[in-house]
């Protein structure tokens, strides 16, 4: 698969989690994607931690509002209903409990659910921004990235990188597999499109158990 190609599987499978109600808060990069593949008859609320919930697909070309961006810095629109408010209302919002799921890209995910995601020693870094209370305040967190780095696994035993937070990812979707996390450890609940369970393990430097249920992702 294609770069364009990975993302979409990614994002489509992510949607599928989401339930008509649910307020959602999206992190920056490939997660904002998800947005784009809601049915049009669900009802979600997706939240933009840089104050505003009703956030909606991204903009067609040439349509964009330079006023209208997401806490990434992208230009995105707002639904009907939306809402502007400051950063203490959204942190309120995030840290009150009141998100239902948080989608966020990672660096490294391991087996303990653990989550690496916002800066790699000696590189510049613009802080960790709202990741750490995403994490922690949300009610189900969705770990959604490629399955590896330039070939090297991102699903470790044991994270290496400085942590954004300890024991809370709930689910990891990549475009190879769908990884629950539970207590006994990573279990591989489904197969990417083009992925094999070779495959999968040959990707993944953590121990995976293979679900008795194990099925190919339906996108």
């Amino acid at each position: 698969m294609d770069k364009n190609m990975i993302r979409e599987v990614i994002a489509k499978r992510v949607a599928k989690e989401l339930k008509d109600g649910d307020v959602v808060n999206l992190g920056i990069g490939l997660p904002t994607l998800v947005a784009n593949y809601i049915p049009e008859e669900m009802d979600v609320t997706f939240q933009s931690e840089n104050g505003f919930v009703g956030l909606g697909p991204a903009p067609e070309a040439g349509k964009e509002d330079k006023d209208l961006v997401n806490a990434g810095g992208q230009p995105v629109t707002i639904k009907p209903g939306g809402a502007f408010f400051d950063s203490s209302m959204s942190f309120a919002i995030i840290r009150g409990g009141h998100v239902d799921a948080t989608v966020l890209g990672a660096l490294q995910v391991d087996q303990k659910g653990n989550l690496a995601n916002w800066m790699i020693p000696g590189k510049m870094v613009p802080g960790m921004g709202g990741a750490m209370d995403l994490v922690v305040g949300a009610k189900k967190v969705i770990v959604a990235m490629e399955h590896t780095a330039k070939g090297n696994p991102k699903i470790l035993k044991e994270c290496t990188l400085p942590l954004t937070a300890a024991g809370e990812v709930n689910l990891i979707i990549t475009e190879m597999a769908v990884i629950e996390v539970t207590e006994k450890g990573l279990v591989l609940k489904e197969l990417g499109p083009e992925a094999t369970i070779e495959d999968i393990m040959a990707a993944t430097e953590a121990e995976l158990i293979i679900s008795e249920d194990l099925k190919v992702m339906d996108i």
